[in-house]
């Protein structure tokens, strides 16, 4: 990938980056960067790439500074993270929430709970860097226990997942975060008109088509959300992870590399919110700058969009073309929408939406922005009537039950994540499909036949009807699935 790493240098914000205290509201500069090993060298066995990027980006970068900061982003996701870099937590766990270890810990990886992985790309690197894993990879997600400190494959302590592919997230995140602002200004609208009648007021939530059910505003100004469907209750889209828990490529950076590396981000882990700069005790400091975290960002926020390639073999085109009709006719798209709209390809970061523990655009003097008009991948993305976007994600950004009392082959999770029942998954975006097998949250299905077979609960209507159709019927949509590919 040409990554522009020898263009200009990044017009930064001016000296150091500006963060706003969430709870004080005071703005406090952002630490300096750790002095450099005394083997400063290049052949030194440390991630030379950290701090490269020296302050946050702010305002509008233009394309030889987006280019420079993927060009830090792609080499800090594909390094392998050393003890110099800060890599180990001997006292702290997994807990997305700073945990101190009751024991420490002797061994330096451990799969159960991490860490488990040198790279960010020895996980996501099929069918090539940022890309899913296969079964080999999968982690162990228990960062509902602020109290994380065990060492079990038991499923009473974690849940097993496979890694999803980054391919197009910034596009996902992008309408993700369109999508709660239409559910919040809805909200905001059925409050007002409650107020103003005097007697409560009920409203559909709809946005770009995707309904999450409805919401009830009472003249006092409360809100009943016992109607709301596959959203949480702030009526925040959280687009990413098999759950749809996580908000942003940056809360998913900050998580992984805790969770995955034991690199502990300044934002979350350093000694503001701590403090202490070495909370994970293993003898290095401030080991992931803000500006590095948004150095990851910008590379997966800019990686480009799957695509569809029809392979060279006779009859493919033809029967890829009859799957794409069944797709809909047996009530597949009713889901995995083949589109979703987007108003703007401005990609703001950090974003609006996050809390506590990752930064947003709240907590700085102003977000860099990063144009994916500038990227040629993305100006060649289809348009509607309107000029917007059309994302071909094939998902609806949605969470959907899928068990049943017959089919409850993707039920077998025991641990609820984030308030999220353990049998309800957010709809996966079908782009990519082709190229990143197995499949399921777990990675334990090999072949589309069998994952589309197991989808019970809000699937079911669609699984009988594939289940059902003729045999050539199903192969013809398993050709057209496999068009749906990641391309180098």
């Amino acid at each position: 990938m040409n990554t522009g790493c020898n263009s200009a240098p990044l017009r930064l914000a001016s000296g150091a980056a500006a963060f706003l205290m969430m709870a004080s509201g005071a703005v406090f500069a952002e630490e300096a960067a750790p002095p450099a090993p005394s083997t400063d060298v290049p052949w030194a066995e440390r991630t030379v790439e950290l701090g490269s990027t020296a302050s946050m980006p702010e305002g509008v970068l233009q394309k030889d500074e987006l280019l420079r900061l993927i060009g830090v982003g792609e080499a800090l996701f594909a390094a392998s993270f050393t003890k110099l870099d800060g890599a180990g937590r001997p006292e702290a766990t997994q807990a997305i929430d700073p945990t101190r270890r009751k024991h420490p810990r002797e061994q330096p990886f451990l799969r159960t709970a991490g860490p488990d992985g040198g790279s960010c790309a020895a996980c996501h690197n099929t069918p090539l860097m940022g890309g899913a894993g296969d079964f080999v990879t999968n982690v162990f997600v228990s960062e509902g226990f602020e109290s994380a400190d065990f060492d079990s494959l038991d499923p009473q302590f974690s849940n097993e997942r496979g890694s999803n592919h980054l391919f197009g997230s910034g596009l996902v995140e992008l309408l993700a975060r369109e999508m709660s602002r239409d559910l919040q200004k809805i909200r905001s609208e059925a409050l007002a008109a409650a107020r103003s009648l005097g007697e409560p007021v009920r409203r559909a939530l709809v946005t770009k088509g995707v309904e999450f059910g409805f919401i009830t505003a009472e003249a006092d100004g409360s809100v009943l959300l016992d109607e709301l469907d596959g959203v949480d209750t702030d009526l925040v889209i959280r687009p990413f992870s098999q759950k749809g828990v996580m908000t942003s490529l940056r809360q998913f950076t900050v998580n992984a590399l805790n969770h995955h590396h034991g690199m502990q981000p300044d934002e979350r882990f350093g000694a503001r919110w701590t403090g202490t700069d070495d909370f994970d005790g293993d003898g290095m400091s401030r080991e992931v700058s803000a500006a590095d975290i948004s150095a990851l960002v910008a590379w997966q926020a800019t990686l480009p969009a799957p695509t569809r390639v029809v392979p060279v073999v006779e009859g493919w085109n033809e029967a890829a073309a009859r799957g794409e009709d069944m797709f809909g006719a047996l009530g597949c798209a009713d889901c995995h929408r083949p589109h979703l709209p987007l108003e703007s390809l401005s990609f703001a970061d950090p974003g609006p939406f996050d809390s506590a523990g990752t930064l947003n655009a709240r907590q700085v003097k102003a977000p860099g922005i990063y144009d994916l008009e500038l990227l040629n991948w993305a100006r060649d993305l289809p348009r509607d009537e309107q000029g917007r976007v059309l994302v071909p994600l094939y998902g609806d950004l949605k969470r959907h039950t899928m068990t049943d009392r017959q089919i409850d082959a993707l039920g077998n999770e025991l641990l609820s994540q984030r308030f999220v029942d353990r049998n309800i998954f957010q709809t996966s975006e079908l782009w990519g499909v082709g190229s990143t097998a197995p499949y399921g949250h777990r990675n334990d299905f090999t072949t589309l036949d069998e994952i589309i077979l197991a989808h019970g609960g809000d699937g079911r209507k669609a699984r009988d009807a594939y289940a059902q159709s003729p045999d050539h019927d199903k192969l013809a949509l398993i050709a057209f699935l496999k068009t749906l590919v990641i391309e180098p």
